[in-house]
């Protein structure tokens, strides 16, 4: 019986293995290209480690990769994304709370029919909503605009929030809101002071996920980006695709690993909390 588990054990650790080494590969190729000399990355296996580790990639991804005719690597991109990315989130953040709040409170038919509404809306295709956010967009003269992209954002990312926060405070104790109720506290004061200060669990989970989508984004990126000023994603496609030239991998893999570090920094500082959120959520009902 025991050498049976044993045996188990040893096969089930092997697949493992198997799946670690096929997920981690490719990471360990663009982390070895990335600090290899261009004339290294020619000559040499993929998967040979450099002979001699240079940063002279890392440096021109950052300041001196091509974007079409631009060559001033990833940076720019990466302040403009950065310039929507916190705001936006803080409106879907803000948003979304105080409508998952509503929506928790609203116990009625009407309130259940607007909620399933608002959901089935996250549920459409991002390209169904294009041409109709377009047209939004030139009509308010914000087409092409930083501002643009953050009401895009927000407006995309409050149905997602509205959902986390709706089901969070569903089974919040109500003796908690009529006590704040005969006291006189209005809606703000009520939400701010009460509400929000039990809502660290799941708004960390919230955060994680509106900041990955808006940062990942590439789609809205593309569409309704400045083309000199667009934000990263769309630019990483464009600096890795860039036809002008000889294509430097060395510099392509750098431009990728530099543009994933925000969301790699993001989840592995909070990704014990994004856990712990989702089971307090859960747990919640």
């Amino acid at each position: 019986m025991k050498t049976s588990t044993a045996t188990g054990k040893i096969v089930i650790h092997s697949i493992l293995f198997v799946f670690v080494l096929y997920f981690t590969l490719p990471l360990y190729v663009m982390v070895v290209t990335s600090f290899k000399s261009f004339s290294e990355v020619m000559e040499t296996s993929i998967v040979a480690p450099p002979v001699n580790w240079t940063f002279e990639a890392w440096i021109k991804a950052w300041s001196g990769a091509c974007s079409g005719q631009v060559c001033a690597g990833i940076k720019p991109y990466f302040t403009e994304t950065l310039s929507i990315v916190f705001p936006a989130l803080f409106l879907v953040i803000l948003l979304g709370s105080m409508t998952g709040y509503i929506m928790a409170q609203w116990r009625s038919k009407l309130g259940d029919i607007i909620f399933t509404t608002l959901i089935m809306g996250s549920f459409i295709p991002l390209q169904l909503f294009l041409l109709p956010i377009a047209v939004t967009l030139r009509e308010l003269g914000l087409f092409g605009e930083t501002i643009g992209l953050i009401l895009v954002h927000t407006v995309y990312g409050v149905p997602l929030t509205t959902m986390l926060y709706r089901n969070y405070y569903v089974c919040l104790p109500n003796e908690l809101i009529k006590a704040a109720l005969m006291d006189g506290a209005g809606f703000f004061k009520m939400f701010f002071a009460i509400v929000v200060p039990l809502s660290s669990g799941i708004t960390i989970v919230a955060v994680i996920l509106v900041f990955t989508g808006i940062y990942n984004d590439y789609m809205f990126a593309l569409v309704f980006g400045e083309p000199t000023n667009k934000p990263i994603m769309a630019a990483v496609n464009s600096i890795v695709n860039n036809i002008k030239g000889v294509t430097e991998y060395n510099v392509n893999m750098a431009v990728v690993l530099l543009s994933s570090l925000p969301t790699l920094i993001v989840y592995m500082v909070a990704g014990k909390f994004f856990v712990r959120g989702l089971t307090q959520g859960a747990i919640k009902g």
